[in-house]
């Protein structure tokens, strides 16, 4: 009986380990689809520190919750019960003594951790906090230090740390109280078993093996109580962990088209009469008409807080307007199916985000079957194929995150190279004249030009010196457009 439980234990936890990684896999897919519905808009809304805390360590954090707590509940529920039928048969007295005992172990485990679970949540976050604040810290670091603040916000982050670590000591120290109790009990009850079966034997009433058979039953009795009890603090770190992933699976998502249109293709996209306010009563941008064919090339300046990221966000699908609509091949972009809609467009921002990745890795995000002869052209294109083939390793050089091991410039012409993979039929180029290059606007503006012979390009810039020579020029002035420059 003993190997046969040794055996099974181990297959046990073996599945049990296997289906916690499953759905924690599950989980975060989920999770990340639904930040991808969500959209950047609520992404910019929340702490990038506590969205990455709850996609990494809050998931690991359910793991004991599935490998351990939930199969010693269910062994909890179900043999103690199997190894009664076989007492009752031994000694009907000592399995009313188990079955007397059997319930108070758990009452007296609940009553012990009452408020764990508050203190759990609390923990949490902190935890959160601290990852957020430190995130912030560790992306502003250069600033820091230009500033002469690092110290400051060292000693900060002293403090958030230690107020995390007093929570989770905190939560610790109910969760031994809780096993020690259990314990007590468990153990208290197995005395109770033993003298009983004792003082039978050496009064005579009882038989030796029928007393020995219940003195080796009586610790395998409360072993999966005792090992329920020893995960209970799993369970309320898990149920915290749970909640909050709850809350963002639960968030309502903008209403998606109930028959979706897939474009082939687009030759226009239009604002027509758009309006659009973050908050009620505060308009950004004011009856905005706009049309931007293929084979055209249009310039939108304007000063800083005119609204132009705004605009742009509408044309891209990343916001939706307050008044108007935004027409795609004169159909409402809202009816058409996002992920073919993204498809159509590419843009360079203005400061581009280089995920940590090899060179190709990187620049297949915008083409993922692309063959490193189309990554070359690209690079090429964008004046970056020189120093490309001056790292280490090419196209496989590993990239830190944000481009790290690369100068601004190079991070610019990467995501220029990125952005012209990307089979397009709209071209969106935010404020290139930002990156302060006089090299890089003008290779912009060169490729826009060659781009505008059969794609649509829309060029952002402060200045009306930066697209000089364009097509046509448009003016965004405290939301308002103005009549075109020829």
């Amino acid at each position: 009986m003993f190997c046969a439980r040794a055996i099974a234990g181990v297959l046990a936890e073996g599945l049990a380990h296997e289906t916690a990684a499953n759905v924690r896999a599950g989980l975060r897919a989920q999770m990340l689809g639904k930040l991808t519905r969500l959209g950047p808009r609520f992404i910019a809304s929340q702490s990038s520190g506590a969205l990455a805390t709850l996609l990494t360590e809050g998931l690991v954090r359910l793991d004991p919750f599935y490998a351990a707590y939930l199969p010693q509940s269910a062994m909890a529920m179900f043999l103690p019960l199997a190894l009664l039928v076989l007492v009752f048969p031994a000694d009907w007295v000592s399995g009313v003594i188990m079955l007397a005992s059997a319930p108070l172990l758990p009452l007296f485990m609940i009553v012990v951790g009452k408020g764990a679970e508050a203190l759990n949540k609390r923990s949490w976050q902190r935890l959160g906090a601290l990852s957020a604040h430190l995130f912030d810290v560790i992306e502003g670091l250069a600033t820091l230090k230009s500033l002469n603040a690092s110290r400051m916000q060292a000693s900060i982050v002293a403090e958030v740390s230690n107020d995390y670590r007093v929570s989770v000591m905190a939560v610790l120290r109910v969760a031994f109280l809780s096993a020690l109790v259990l314990e007590f009990f468990a153990t208290l009850s197995i005395a109770m078993v033993a003298v009983y079966i004792g003082f039978r034997l050496y009064y005579g009433g009882m038989d030796f093996l029928p007393g020995f058979f219940v003195l080796l039953l009586a610790p395998e009795f409360y072993r999966p109580l005792r090992a329920m009890g020893a995960q209970h603090h799993a369970q309320m770190e898990a149920l915290a962990v749970a909640e909050e992933i709850n809350r963002l699976l639960d968030t309502s998502e903008p209403a998606s088209p109930a028959q979706p249109v897939v474009l082939e293709k687009v030759d226009e996209i239009a604002l027509e009469h758009v309006g659009f306010s973050y908050q009620p009563g505060q308009m950004v941008l004011h009856d905005v008409t706009l049309r931007l064919r293929r084979g055209e090339r249009v310039a939108l300046i304007g000063p800083t807080g005119s609204g132009k990221t705004t605009l742009t966000r509408l044309l891209l699908g990343l916001e939706r307007p307050s008044l108007g609509e935004v027409r795609v091949n004169d159909v409402d972009l809202q009816r058409l199916d996002p992920a073919g809609w993204f498809r159509h467009v590419a843009w360079l921002p203005q400061s581009p985000t280089l995920c940590a990745g090899t060179v190709a890795e990187i620049l297949r995000l915008a083409q993922p079957n692309a063959s490193d002869a189309a990554l070359l052209e690209a690079l090429a294109r964008a004046g970056a194929a020189d120093f490309v083939a001056a790292l280490p390793q090419g196209l496989s050089t590993l990239l830190g995150d944000h481009g790290a091991g690369l100068s601004g410039g190079q991070i610019r012409r990467l995501a220029l190279a990125r952005t012209l993979l990307k089979q397009a039929d709209i071209f969106v180029f935010d404020e290139p004249e930002a990156s302060l290059d006089g090299e890089l606007i003008t290779h912009i503006n060169l490729l826009s030009a060659a781009l505008a012979r059969e794609h649509a390009v829309l060029v952002i810039a402060h200045r009306l010196e930066a697209v000089a020579g364009f097509e046509r020029i448009v003016m965004l002035e405290e939301g308002h457009l103005r009549p075109a420059y020829a």
